[in-house]
């Protein structure tokens, strides 16, 4: 009965988003190779991956999320691990499909994987300089303070997730079609980091002032 909706549990607690929190590290510390290499029509082949990619991510978020009631909770966190790794794959083949595979570094990826969800969290990570991205060079442990900000919006959109798996068909659907459409976005920022200038910097650098 929809009157019981609001005593459904929410078992989300510290451990989990740490758990994502080690996940996410993991993933931009291990950046995975690509499948292909430079393209001759590389923004036609970027498009090409994330079509591909993203019918793979809803398929995949859509069968994890059939799983019903407390079930569907265990399904929740390797959901996400699933989607991040196909997504990560279409990023490191976007990148190498534009010949710029030495340019995909854990910044980058990070901004890719979370940047339309989350650019906040960059604000000390990334400069924009026109048309230019400036990424800073840092540390483990400032890597791991973004990764933890991420982790807190990936651990919201869990507890969503997992709410879903009430409703399993219904909630499959709507999953499999977030993440559709995620890793579209996703691939419209691996497009557009790779299509345009990448800089670095030193954690203790200042960006160059400029228009």
């Amino acid at each position: 009965m929809p009157s019981s909706d609001r005593s459904l549990p929410v078992p989300y607690d510290p451990a989990a988003h740490d758990r994502v929190t080690r996940a996410l590290i993991d993933f931009v510390s291990r950046i995975p190779p690509a499948g292909v290499g430079p393209s001759a029509d590389p923004r036609a082949a970027a498009h090409a991956r994330a079509r591909q990619a993203a019918r793979r991510a809803a398929v995949t978020a859509g069968s994890l999320a059939l799983p019903p009631g407390p079930l569907g909770w265990m399904t929740v966190l390797p959901e996400l691990l699933a989607i991040w790794r196909i997504q990560a794959q279409m990023v490191s083949d976007i990148a190498a499909g534009f010949g710029r595979e030495a340019s995909l570094g854990r910044e980058q990826m990070l901004w890719c994987l979370f940047r339309h969800t989350a650019a906040q969290a960059f604000r000390d990570l990334v400069v924009r300089m026109g048309d230019r991205l400036l990424f800073r060079r840092v540390s483990a442990s400032v890597v791991e303070r973004v990764a933890r900000q991420l982790g807190v919006k990936a651990g919201q959109r869990a507890v969503g997730a997992g709410a879903s798996r009430w409703l399993p068909v219904a909630g499959a659907i709507g999953v499999g079609a977030y993440a559709y459409y995620d890793t579209r976005q996703v691939a419209a920022t691996a497009i557009d980091l790779f299509a345009g200038e990448i800089g670095t910097l030193d954690e203790s650098e200042d960006a160059p002032s400029g228009r």
